[in-house]
């Protein structure tokens, strides 16, 4: 192994490349979502297929998961929010 170069430099989700787009159905899915901010994915979250009253409880995980993992979050819109892990540049116009 090369202590220049590791194995996984290479890796896109290793540097955070990698963006996820999630529609969960349940709460289970926002935990999957948590699990890819975790893994340095940037996730692209929509909530419209959640029941109304799992809707705000999704959301309040997520941002608390994003908050244990140092990770912005943004709201795109109603029901769409973005996650990105703390060394990706999210710009708003």
């Amino acid at each position: 192994m090369d202590p220049f170069f590791p194995s996984d430099a290479l890796n896109p989700q290793v540097w955070g490349a990698e963006v996820v787009l999630m529609q969960p159905t349940s709460l289970e899915g926002v935990q999957e979502a948590v699990m890819a901010l975790r893994d340095h994915a940037t996730v692209l979250l929509n909530l419209s297929s959640l029941p109304e009253d799992q809707m705000q409880r999704a959301a309040d995980f997520m941002a608390g998961g994003a908050f244990a993992l140092d990770a912005q979050q943004e709201r795109l819109g109603e029901r769409v929010l973005l996650f990105a892990p703390h060394f990706v540049q999210v710009h708003r116009d």
